[in-house]
C-alpha cells in the first residue's frame, strides 16, 4: 500500500484520544481513532463510537461493517476474529496488528514496522 497517496486508518481504542492504547479487541472496543496519513504525516483525528460493543454475538462482523461504511483503508488493532477479518478483506481493507500507545503505533505503521494480519 502506498502511504504517499493518503491512507485512511482506523485504530481500535478504549479511549477518545491518540495518546490512549490500542484496544485489545476489535469488535468490542469502545471507539475508533480515525486519521488520514499523507506523505508520512498524521492528519486530523476523528473519533468514531463503536455502538456494537455490547452486542451478544457478532460484534466483530457488525464492527467490520461499520468500518467499511467509513471508507477506511487500514485497520490497526491488537486482536481480531476470523469472521471480522473476512468482512474487511471483502472490502479490501488491510488489517495490521499493533499494541501500545496509538500515536506510537501510527508512527510504526508509517515506518512499515507493523505486521499485516491475513
Amino acid at each position: 500500500m502506498k502511504i504517499s497517496n493518503g491512507v485512511k486508518i482506523a485504530i481500535s481504542s478504549m479511549e477518545k484520544n491518540i495518546n490512549g492504547n490500542v484496544a485489545d479487541v476489535f469488535g468490542r472496543c469502545s471507539y475508533f481513532i480515525v486519521t488520514q496519513v499523507e506523505q508520512g504525516k498524521i492528519g486530523e483525528i476523528e473519533v468514531i463510537e463503536n455502538n456494537n460493543v455490547n452486542q451478544n454475538s457478532g460484534a466483530g462482523v457488525s464492527t467490520a461493517q461499520l468500518i467499511a461504511e467509513q471508507k477506511i483503508d487500514v485497520v490497526i488493532t491488537k486482536n481480531m476474529g476470523p469472521r471480522a477479518i473476512d468482512v474487511l478483506t471483502q472490502f479490501k481493507i488491510e488489517v495490521y496488528s499493533g499494541e501500545g500507545i496509538i500515536k506510537e503505533v501510527l508512527e510504526k505503521f508509517i515506518n512499515k514496522k507493523l505486521k499485516k494480519i491475513n
